[in-house]
């Protein structure tokens, strides 16, 4: 891993409503899916929404791992951020695609923290 960390972009559509809207198996596969990583978790919070959605982040020491389900699109978001080179991030995607029931899915990632661009001399924009 190059910087400071790698943030993992995952997509996950088709999926069943009623999965998506299941906020104890969406507790538990959130958690499962950390473990199999081999993140080591500190704290999980999730909230449900009315009518419908959940929204849930499992902080770790390795950083965090977070999901947002519409399941009215039959879509859930999940974004998975470390600073560990040795987590398996493959294992919680193909966990999650299992467990949400997704027949679409893709993922990306984006390296963070890129400290080479800034001892380059490159000019970092500030808001």
């Amino acid at each position: 891993m190059e910087g400071l960390g790698l943030h993992i972009l995952m997509e996950f559509h088709d999926c069943p409503s009623k999965t998506l809207d299941d906020l104890e198996e969406i507790k538990q596969t959130m958690n499962d899916a950390a473990l199999v990583s081999k993140a080591t978790i500190i704290k999980s919070v999730f909230h449900k929404f009315s009518p419908q959605g959940i929204t849930g982040v499992i902080v770790v020491s390795e950083s965090h791992l977070a999901i947002h389900t519409w399941p009215e699109h039959g879509y859930a978001a999940v974004d998975f951020f470390t600073c560990n080179q040795d987590m398996d991030y493959n294992q919680a995607y193909n966990l999650l695609v299992l467990k949400l029931k997704s027949n679409t899915h893709s993922y990306q990632t984006i390296k963070r923290g890129n400290l080479q661009f800034k001892e380059a001399g490159h000019e970092l924009s500030k808001y």
